[in-house]
């Protein structure tokens, strides 16, 4: 509810008074940052540099918008809920009741977002790849996003109630997923980038945009 102008000042006079170092934002609206940090670039106030969104392998719609723009505005990204509340810890199954304990369980509207039959069969996979590779589903989740680095700058937080977990998700370090296992995550959660990307980037359009040379173009931002 606040002017965007006005919210950017007041966070560069917090850090002209030395009271935080950088400011970030999160949940907002791709047109808002990029607003903001127009704003901010133009009047010679602190932008935000960092971006804190929902981004996993059952929540990719921050491709459409959210990560272009941030990797164009140089825009570190972190990303939260990386295992879907829990969904690809393989701790849910299909057509079974859910753990009394869980998440799911207890919130209703969270139930309703998550537990969809798509989701069920993203963590399938995700639960197919640990075992090929022998890891836990949670660290095959977590190292998909350490792995989208074309899309910039992307930290996962990582929500370890247990001393195990912690233990079990700081072991995605041990390990990188396979070109394989990439494309088979890649392919069971993608989604459809919609209008205008997908028409920009179709077979029949890019060459009429690009006069037939996009071929030649060294595209370092794509």
């Amino acid at each position: 509810m606040t002017p965007v102008d006005e919210l950017m000042r007041a966070l560069d006079d917090m850090v002209r008074a030395g009271k935080v170092l950088y400011v970030g934002i999160s949940d907002a609206p791709a047109w808002i940052v990029s607003q903001a940090n127009t704003l901010a670039d133009l009047r010679g106030w602190s932008p935000f540099v960092g971006l804190q969104i929902s981004y996993s392998l059952i929540e990719r719609t921050p491709e459409r918008e959210l990560l272009p723009m941030a990797k164009a505005l140089d825009i570190a990204v972190t990303a939260w809920s990386p295992l879907g509340g829990g969904m690809l810890t393989g701790k849910y199954k299909r057509d079974t009741e859910l753990p009394k304990e869980a998440r799911y369980a207890q919130e209703a509207w969270s139930a309703d977002f998550f537990i969809t039959d798509k989701n069920f069969t993203i963590a399938e996979e995700v639960e197919t790849v640990a075992a090929e590779i022998e890891c836990t589903p949670a660290q095959v989740a977590i190292s998909w996003i350490r792995r989208q680095t074309g899309k910039g700058i992307i930290i996962p937080i990582i929500g370890a109630r247990k001393l195990s977990q912690l233990r079990d998700n700081l072991a995605v370090l041990d390990f990188e997923l396979g070109e394989r296992q990439l494309t088979r995550l890649d392919e069971v959660s993608a989604i459809q980038l919609g209008f205008p990307h997908d028409f920009l980037s179709h077979d029949m359009v890019r060459p009429l945009v690009h006069g037939n040379r996009y071929a030649l173009i060294d595209d370092h931002r794509g």
